[in-house]
């Protein structure tokens, strides 16, 4: 299943964690493994802590003075820098399931990183019973 991810800035977190429990809670499955997927190449997925807003402004603020937007890349569309980060955190994160609950710790939940936004992006929910 798809979820849908609106985006409003060139970089953020957004917390997906409760539209992922929907898809998971929607699937019926009980015991198994969550996969988590962007389907862009300038967008990621990442699990963090989703309790003080400020992890993730702390988070962005050092992605983007480690990887700056405007570093003399040859890439043609401008966007390497979103790239190269997305190449850094990954495309997707696995989750277990456990008495149809995701196995996440108190603090922890599932966030799509924007790169190169804003945009509309897709994100890959797969259930894998076990």
């Amino acid at each position: 299943m798809q979820i849908s991810v609106k985006t409003g800035s060139r970089t953020q977190m957004i917390d997906i964690t409760a539209k992922v429990r929907e898809v998971v809670a929607a699937s019926g499955v009980k015991e198994g493994l969550v996969h988590v997927f962007s389907m862009h190449t300038t967008g990621a997925v990442t699990i963090n802590e989703n309790a003080d807003p400020a992890v993730e402004s702390d988070i962005l603020s050092c992605i983007n003075k480690v990887i700056p937007f405007d570093d003399g890349f040859r890439h043609m569309e401008g966007n390497s820098a979103a790239h190269i980060k997305v190449s850094l955190f990954g495309p997707s994160e696995i989750i277990p399931l456990e008495k149809g609950k995701m196995v996440l710790g108190t603090w922890q939940g599932i966030f799509f990183c924007e790169f190169d936004g804003p945009r509309t992006r897709r994100v890959n929910v797969k259930i894998l019973p076990g």
